[in-house]
């Protein structure tokens, strides 16, 4: 069965809006129905970069196991040119995480599911917002709205861009 899987984009380096393009047409030939996608936004970076990111959210579907969908995010990762063995929250070419996977709840050193950080991220709660409004974290019942307004605050612009 097919489930619906949140996947955040953010890329910083380059060409960030056709970093995201690119992986948008990853996603959708990954995807067994029509992906949906957030508008792109542009924020801060959280860590030591001082390079600006694009961001975004996309719902594919699929039936693929989570951790074979999380190799072939990496894999991908790796053809663009991110270096998979750098710093955390270094510059990236592009970043896909798997935000989630269906309702399902996965806790192990590979892939924790929901991801561990995206209740303080509002460049990724936000989006999410757009194309998700009622959707509810699996692990504790929360409304995006809820954790959005419980998100640090940060510098971050909705940017008008077709995608």
């Amino acid at each position: 069965m097919s489930e619906d899987v949140i996947v955040a984009l953010g890329s910083n380096v380059g060409n960030r809006y056709q970093n995201l393009v690119d992986a948008k047409t990853f996603l959708t030939q990954l995807s067994s129905k029509k992906v949906l996608s957030s508008s792109i936004y542009e924020s801060e970076p959280i860590g030591p970069s001082d390079r600006r990111y694009f961001n975004a959210v996309i719902i594919m579907h699929t039936d693929v196991d989570p951790f074979v969908l999380l190799r072939k995010f990496k894999e991908y990762e790796s053809n663009c040119g991110r270096d998979l063995n750098a710093r955390r929250w270094s510059s990236r070419i592009i970043d896909l995480d798997i935000i989630a996977y269906g309702n399902e709840i996965i806790t192990t050193k590979e892939l924790i599911i929901p991801h561990a950080e995206f209740s303080r991220r509002l460049f990724v709660l936000l989006p999410m917002g757009e194309i998700i409004p009622d959707w509810k974290d699996p692990q504790n019942g929360r409304s995006l709205k809820e954790l959005i307004q419980a998100a640090p605050e940060m510098d971050i612009t909705k940017l008008d861009f077709d995608w």
